[in-house]
Formats: C-alpha cells, sequence, structure tokens
C-alpha cells in the first residue's frame, strides 16, 4: 500500500504544478470572459481530459487494472465547466484508458464519464459550496467510491474486482480526494487573485479620471487668466496619491479685486479630495457675496462644520488683493505663514493666525491689511512643501524654504515655484513624496500707467 501511496502522490503532485501553472496564466482566463459559455466548458473539457490521460500514463497496472489519479481531471472539468465539461473529460481520459485494456477499462471508461457528469451537474447546483475545501474533499471520496463500486458491479469474476478493490481503496479514494479539493481550491485562488486585479485596475483608472476632474477644478493659470498685466502669477499642486486635498483658487472679486486661496484638507486620497472640493466651492461663494473677508471665511466655516460628518478639517489663507491700489486684505486660518519677498529680502509674514475652517462653529477670523509695492514676491504654499522627508527622515524646513528666495526680486513667479520644487525635489531626492504639495505665487507689478489705461 505504501508504494501505491507513493506513485499516486507523484503524479498528483506533477498535475498540481500544471493546474498552477495554468491558472496563473491568461490561456484560461481569456476564454473564461467569453459569453459563449459552451467555449468555455469545452476547453476545461479539454484540460481535464488531458490531466486524464497523464493520469493513465503515469499508473500503474495491478493484476490487469491500471491505478491511477485519472478520475480528477473529469473531476475539475465537471466542475469547472458544467456537464459538457466533465463529460468530455471523461470521454476523453476513459477513451485513452480503454485503448491500454485489462480487466477493468470497460468500468474505468464508465465510471469516468458518470464521475465528471455528476461533478458537472453538483457544480450547476451548489458550485459555491464545492469552493470550501471539506466539500471538495468529500465530493472527491465519494466520486472515488462510486468508481470502485462500478468495478465491483461490473469486472468479473467478482473475486479479482473484491482483490483489487480491497488492495487499492484507501490510496485511491484519499489521493484522488484530496488532489480534487487541492485543484478547486487552486481555481479559487487564481480567480480571487484575477478579479482583485481587475478591481484593483478599474480602481485606478476612476482615480486617474478623478485627477483629472480634481485639476479641473483648479484655475488654470495662463495669459488669458487673469489676464492682467499688474500680476505675474504661477501656480501648481502635486497630489502625494492619485488624488489630494490640497488646493489654490484665483478669482475676480469685482473688477479690479483679485482672491488669491490656498488652502489644505486634513488627511489624503479620495475624502480629502471631496471635502476639498467642497471647501473650494463654498468658499468661493461666501468671499464673493459677502464683502467682509473675516465675514465671509467665518460663513463659509459655519458651513462646512454643517455637513462635517467625516470630522475633517482645512487649512486657509485667504487674500484680497486690490490691483489698483496693492492694499491686500487677508486671512488665515491655520495655515503655514506665507513668504513676502521684498527688495530681494524674504521674510515670512507674521500675523497671529485664526482656528481651521470646520473645526468648530461659530469661529472668530480677524482680518488683517498689506499694502505691496512694485517687485514684490508673494509665495503661498502647502506643509507638504516645508514638511517633505528626505531618506534620513530629515525635514525641508522652514529656513530651506527660506533661503530659496535669496536675490529673487528679478525671478518671474514661475521661476519661484520652479526653484523651490528643484531644491525640494534635490533634498527629498528618491524618497516619496509624503504629502500633497501645493505653491501659489504671485508678483505685484504695480498699477497700470495713463497710458495703459487709455489703451
Amino acid at each position: 500500500m505504501d508504494v501505491i501511496f507513493t506513485k499516486l502522490i507523484g503524479t498528483l503532485a506533477v498535475i498540481l504544478v500544471i493546474a498552477g501553472f495554468l491558472g496563473g496564466t491568461d490561456v484560461v482566463s481569456k476564454v473564461t470572459k467569453t459569453e459563449r459559455r459552451w467555449l468555455y466548458s469545452v476547453l476545461f473539457g479539454i484540460l481535464g481530459g488531458l490531466f486524464g490521460i497523464y493520469g493513465n500514463i503515469s499508473g500503474f497496472d495491478l493484476r490487469g487494472a491500471v491505478i491511477s489519479v485519472r478520475d480528477m481531471g473529469p473531476m475539475l472539468s465537471g466542475f469547472a465547466g458544467g456537464p459538457l465539461g466533465g463529460l468530455i473529460a471523461g470521454l476523453i481520459a476513459g477513451a485513452h484508458r480503454l485503448t491500454m485494456g485489462g480487466i477493468t477499462a470497460v468500468a474505468c471508461i464508465i465510471a469516468t464519464c458518470c464521475i465528471g457528469l455528476i461533478c458537472g451537474f453538483v457544480s450547476v447546483k451548489w458550485h459555491d459550496r464545492i469552493r470550501k475545501s471539506y466539500v471538495a474533499l468529500l465530493l472527491g471520496a465519494a466520486m472515488e467510491t462510486f468508481h470502485l463500486g462500478v468495478v465491483l458491479l461490473i469486472v468479473r469474476p467478482f473475486e479479482t474486482a473484491l482483490g483489487i478493490v480491497r488492495q487499492i481503496a484507501l490510496p485511491f479514494i484519499v489521493i484522488n480526494a484530496i488532489g480534487f479539493a487541492l485543484m478547486v481550491a487552486i481555481i479559487t485562488y487564481t480567480e480571487k487573485q484575477k478579479v482583485l486585479v481587475e478591481e484593483k485596475s478599474r480602481i485606478r483608472s476612476e482615480l486617474e479620471v478623478a485627477n483629472v476632474i480634481q485639476h479641473s477644478l483648479l484655475p488654470a493659470i495662463n495669459e488669458k487668466y487673469p489676464g492682467r498685466r499688474e500680476v505675474d502669477i504661477s501656480a501648481s499642486m502635486e497630489a502625494a496619491k492619485e488624488v489630494g486635498g490640497d488646493f489654490y483658487d484665483v478669482f475676480f472679486v469685482g473688477q479690479d479685486s483679485l482672491a488669491f486661496v490656498i488652502g489644505d484638507v486634513s488627511g489624503k486620497g479620495v475624502p480629502a479630495a471631496l471635502f476639498m472640493a467642497s471647501a473650494k466651492i463654498t468658499l468661493q461663494n461666501c468671499i464673493r457675496d459677502i464683502p467682509s473677508l473675516a465675514e465671509a471665511v467665518q460663513t463659509a466655516n459655519n458651513a462646512l462644520c454643517a455637513g462635517n460628518e467625516v470630522n475633517m478639517f482645512v487649512t486657509l489663507w485667504v487674500g484680497i488683493l486690490d490691483l489698483n491700489s496693492g492694499e491686500m486684505r487677508y486671512v488665515s486660518a491655520g495655515h503655514n505663514p506665507p513668504v513676502l519677498i521684498r527688495n530681494g529680502v524674504p521674510d515670512y509674514l507674521k500675523t497671529k493666525s485664526g482656528f481651521v475652517l470646520a473645526g468648530m462653529e461659530d469661529m472668530i477670523y480677524k482680518e488683517y491689511t498689506l499694502t505691496l509695492e512694485k517687485g514684490d514676491l508673494f509665495y503661498l504654499y502647502t506643509d507638504g512643501v516645508t514638511e517633505a522627508n528626505s531618506a534620513e527622515e530629515e525635514l525641508f524646513g522652514e529656513d530651506r524654504l527660506l533661503a530659496c528666495f535669496q536675490n529673487a526680486s528679478d525671478r518671474s513667479a514661475a521661476e519661484i515655484n520652479r526653484s523651490v520644487k528643484e531644491a525640494v525635489d534635490g533634498f527629498v531626492k528618491d524618497n516619496a513624496q509624503f504629502d500633497d504639495m501645493t505653491m501659489l505665487c504671485f508678483k505685484y507689478k504695480g498699477p497700470k500707467t495713463g497710458e495703459e489705461k487709455e489703451v
């Protein structure tokens, strides 16, 4: 009996390796996607038949009976391809077994075909149950017991059939049942992996679309927009993931007043992106409708608190620049201090910041005033810039950021943003981006001259 176990296990191992290889390729998956179910069944019928033939070839003769793991092929085909698949596999493996002769040849072809059909009908009715290992094991054991029963009914003399069955029953049933259970486990696992891959691909595609939509919410700063020579503006937003919670905005509040907004939503990914869209639209509406900037921010805060079931918040800096006078009214709500570059000397704007938006209702915000001079540069950013990490877990920091603006008076806003980005990239090197990184820089070029106004 030990010899029988050893030979059957060796054949089983080879079949499982082949099955695992086929399950991990696209050979089967391409056909399984077809709407023609019969083609799917035929494919698995042929595969099961080939497994059965290999089982016949690698089996061994015992008093005129070929002992093998042939039945695993039809059982597998019945499970995956239904009755049609099981019957095809049974016919292929059984026909090959018939050519080998022996006293059990007829019994084997009948049993093998019946096993394929039975497994096919059982799979149609209870397919999900068979996926459970212990159910597959019991079904495999039942099929091999049935096979031995057919041998006892057909093979004559009965004493010879009984002697063969007694000698092979235990290893024959155990090995084939275990093999079928392992086959089902392999198919189930590969199907789950393919579903996961397809789901990840779908999510990735949707996130790419979301990324495009998110960037479309941000104003495209170019020669046509905002279309005023009094300011030179540059902005960029790079999300750490496909979508992020950072945002910037530039829009007119009246004919000669331009609003500059930058914000950073807590968290990352899709939830932050959705909250970012809500915050941006709410802020823009409030700033345009309410003359007092402090009251506009307070109203936006209350609106965001009202629908904030996920307990997210957003830091904000908003300023409204009068393009004619250079006067800028601004409010800070927990955001990083901006950098003012005047006469080539950079420094952080030191003002008291209010509480973050959506954190608590009825917060009071203070409005400050700053008069920009011709040639002044104003740089806004999110904490993804200063908190960029190097491989040594060191932060880029405010001092390194300030060093990027030395002798920057002659540079354009785009050059300022580019130099900061290059400095951060050089500091971070190959380390992964940890947080969203957003920059908004503008240069006040002074009011229009008399000739420009006339034109």
